[in-house]
C-alpha cells in the first residue's frame, strides 16, 4: 500500500509500506474512503516534539471493513465505519464510565494517512453506519473521528449549558467544531477568538455570535468587555500553546468551567492562581467512542456539518502539500482522498 511517512520537521514522504495485517484477534483492517492532516500532526512537522526514527502519519479516518479478526463481532467486512484516535475496547471500566480515551487496552492510532489502516481494539472502538453515506457526508463524518469528537469534548468538559456563554480559543478545526458544539449544546452566546478573516466568517457560519481578534492580555480584557466584567461560563481551550491556556483561564468567570484540549506545549499554571480564580478545569485525549453514535446520527441528519473544516482538499499522494499547507496556515485542515 502507499502512505505518509515522517522523516524530518518538514520532511514528509508519500511511500510504499507493506500492507497492514490481522496481527490479534481483535484488529480490524480497513480501506479508506478519506483521511487528513491533524493540527497536532505540526507539532513534530515543525520539530516541536521529536521524530526519533522515520515512521508512518495520521489519526484521522473513516472507511470500508476489509477484514476482521476472530473476536471481532460488532462489524463485519463491507460495512462503512468511523472510528477514533485512541482505540478502546469499550468494556473496561474506564470504558464504561465513558473515558474510552483513557482505556486499559489503548492504543493511539499513527498510520491512517494511507490506503489501508490496522485497527486495534476494533470490537469496541468502529461504529458502523446504518448503509454506505453518500460521499457528500464524508468530510463531517471523517471531522467526527477527532476533530468534531474533540471539539464536543470541549464543550462537554466546560460544561456549556442552555443560555451559556461560551468562549472559543483557537479557530483551527477543532475549534471551529467547538463552535458547533457550544451551539448544539445550547449556549446563547458563542464568542469566537481568531484573528484570520476566512476562519472568523467560519466560525460565524457555524454558530459564533462574536469575534474577538484580540490576544493574550488584551484578549481577555475584550471577553471582561463582552460580559459585563465577569467572564464566560464556559471556555473551551483547543490550542494547547501557554498563552492560550492562560488566555482561557483568565476569560471564565469565577465558578466557570474550562475544557482543555490542545495538547500542552510548555504549559504551567500555577497552583495558588487556580486555587483563587474558582475556576475548574478539566480536559485531556477526547474520549471519541463515548460521543460517536450520538455525532454520527446528527451528521446524517443533516443537525450538524462540520465537513467545511476541511478547505483543501488533496490526492493522498499529495500529502506533503497538505502539511505544508496548514503549516503556513493556507489551509484551516486539508482533506487526503486515496
Amino acid at each position: 500500500m502507499r502512505g505518509a511517512v515522517i522523516h524530518a520537521p518538514g520532511d514528509v514522504r508519500f511511500e510504499q509500506l507493506d500492507d497492514p495485517k490481522i496481527e490479534q484477534p481483535t484488529d480490524a483492517i480497513i480501506r479508506t474512503a478519506v483521511t487528513c492532516v491533524c493540527g497536532s500532526d505540526l507539532w513534530p512537522y515543525r520539530g516541536v516534539e521529536p521524530i526519533g526514527d522515520p515512521h508512518p502519519m495520521g489519526h484521522e479516518y473513516v472507511g470500508v471493513v476489509e477484514e476482521v479478526g476472530s473476536q471481532v463481532t460488532a462489524v463485519k467486512p463491507g460495512q462503512f465505519v468511523v472510528g477514533s484516535f485512541a482505540t478502546s475496547d469499550n468494556t473496561c471500566a474506564n470504558c464504561r464510565n465513558g473515558w474510552q480515551s483513557s482505556c486499559l487496552h489503548r492504543e493511539f492510532m499513527s498510520t491512517c494517512q494511507a490506503d489501508l489502516v490496522r485497527i486495534p481494539n476494533a470490537q469496541g472502538t468502529l461504529v458502523a453506519t446504518p448503509e454506505h453515506p453518500d460521499d457528500a457526508f464524508l468530510p463531517s463524518l471523517l471531522a467526527v473521528s477527532d476533530v468534531m469528537g474533540t471539539g464536543w469534548y470541549a464543550a462537554v468538559a466546560a460544561e456549556v449549558k442552555p443560555g451559556a456563554t461560551a468562549v472559543v480559543v483557537g479557530d483551527g478545526a477543532v475549534g471551529l467544531c467547538g463552535v458547533i458544539a457550544a451551539k448544539e449544546l445550547g449556549a446563547e452566546r458563542i464568542i469566537a477568538m481568531s484573528r484570520h478573516e476566512s476562519r472568523q466568517k467560519l466560525a460565524t457560519q457555524f454558530g459564533a455570535t462574536d469575534i474577538v481578534t484580540e490576544r493574550g492580555d488584551d484578549g481577555v480584557a475584550r471577553i471582561k468587555d463582552l460580559t459585563d466584567g465577569i467572564g464566560a461560563d464556559a471556555v473551551l481551550e483547543c490550542v494547547g500553546t501557554a498563552e492560550s491556556m492562560r488566555q482561557a483561564l483568565h476569560a471564565a468567570r469565577p465558578g466557570g468551567n474550562v475544557g482543555f484540549v490542545g495538547v500542552p506545549h510548555d504549559v504551567q499554571i500555577a497552583g495558588e492562581e487556580l486555587f483563587f480564580s474558582h475556576v475548574g478545569l478539566r480536559g485531556g485525549p477526547a474520549p471519541v467512542r463515548r460521543f460517536l453514535p450520538d455525532l454520527i446520527d446528527r451528521v446524517l441528519a443533516g443537525h450538524i456539518d462540520p465537513g467545511p473544516v476541511f478547505d483543501l482538499t488533496l490526492p493522498l499522494d499529495q500529502v506533503a502539500e497538505g502539511y505544508r499547507a496548514m503549516d503556513e496556515r493556507r489551509a484551516i485542515k486539508a482533506l487526503l482522498t486515496p
